[in-house]
């Protein structure tokens, strides 16, 4: 009997996916709840288990392709006849033949069916190609890599925007539509312990938060809504790209599980193993990029948040104390905010808040 896996809902208002990578090959057998394919969304990439057991029949969607919720995206076990009327079906890709000579006796080129018809397309022999993916397996970039000699894209080439790049590119687009403002002041960091810098801001932003509530809220449509929650967003720039995992009730941690929670999401991120759920539901966003950070830089809204909040590079700086000129360690504070909804004197404020906090 054959199993149709559709593209499933993954809540938070998303009705399409982007097909990001395929865990298994047709022809391979699969246990049920064994991972079958990553899925990209605007939040995050997701991988999806196997809801049955059986060998996989066709697979309906190629890398990259973008489908809508519901789309079939593979048939497990039966002679992998096409989906039933109604379900919106992708063209098939067909594999390449498997090629083995230039490799060990015994091991299995892998590849996914868009990475074999891209080989083919550039007479690229897998069996030549060694894999960094997951158990060996080949990816794209490494077939293209082979055909060109390694040589990176070049003036006039087309790269396609996929996975976590297509996602940033469309949510920035998005968020350039905000009427947005930005203040700055300067901070004296020369008290704060800077190897725990993030989870000190995260604690001084909660509580001003407490202050300045219309900070802590969303867009809905043309709604303008409080929330009574503090779940903080952190910017990460990791291998994958730019992700804003979630620090849910931060405003109930303390400093050392703040500390604890933020290095877990920052390492989830890089790894790729961060959950649906630790990337939804921010109410507003903290973003540190280092010592990449910049003198000062304009962070973007992070939508339907209203404001955002960027530590810009610290460094020691000739400033003036009591009519003397001293050096002290000093780095800017900003605050962006959508000024359909909230005005620059309450963000200001806000701010002033958060750095007497981070002084003190």
């Amino acid at each position: 009997m054959a199993y149709e896996f559709k593209l499933p809902d993954l809540g938070e208002g998303l009705t399409e996916g982007e097909i990001s990578r395929w865990l298994v090959e047709e022809g391979q057998e699969i246990a049920e709840d064994a991972p079958l394919v990553e899925i990209a969304t605007d939040k995050t990439t997701v991988e999806i288990p196997s809801p049955a057991g059986g060998t996989v029949s066709r697979i309906l969607v190629a890398e990259g392709e973008v489908v809508p919720v519901g789309t079939v995206l593979v048939v497990i076990g039966g002679d992998g006849a096409a989906p039933e009327p109604g379900d919106v079906e992708q063209p098939r890709v067909e594999p390449a033949p498997q090629q083995q000579a230039a490799r060990p006796a015994g091991e299995k080129v892998r590849a996914t069916p868009l990475v074999r018809k891209v080989a083919a397309e550039l007479g690229v022999d897998l069996a030549t190609v060694s894999g960094s993916g997951p158990q060996g397996r080949i990816t794209e970039d490494e077939v293209r890599a082979a055909a060109g000699g390694g040589k990176p894209p070049t003036e006039g080439d087309h790269v396609q925007l996929r996975g976590v790049k297509r996602q940033m590119f469309e949510h920035l687009t998005r968020a350039h539509e905000i009427p947005a403002v930005t203040w700055v002041e300067e901070c004296d960091f020369s008290t704060v312990d800077l190897k725990r810098l993030v989870p000190l801001v995260l604690h001084a932003v909660a509580e001003s938060l407490r202050e300045f509530p219309e900070l802590n809220a969303h867009v809905e449509g043309g709604d303008f809504v409080l929330l009574d929650r503090y779940d903080l967003g952190v910017a990460v720039q990791s291998e994958l790209g730019l992700v804003v995992p979630v620090v849910h009730g931060a405003d109930k941690l303390s400093l050392d599980e703040l500390d604890a929670e933020v290095r877990r999401l920052a390492e989830g991120a890089n790894a790729g193993t961060l959950k649906p759920e630790e990337l939804r539901g921010g109410t507003f966003t903290v973003t540190s990029a280092g010592k990449a950070a910049g003198l000062f830089v304009t962070p973007l809204i992070n939508h339907p948040e209203v404001a955002i909040l960027g530590i810009h590079r610290i460094e020691e700086r000739a400033v003036v104390r009591n009519g003397d000129v001293v050096v002290r360690r000093m780095g800017n504070v900003s605050v962006t905010f959508d000024h359909r909804v909230i005005d620059g004197k309450r963000a200001a404020d806000f701010g002033l808040a958060v750095i007497a906090r981070l002084e003190s």
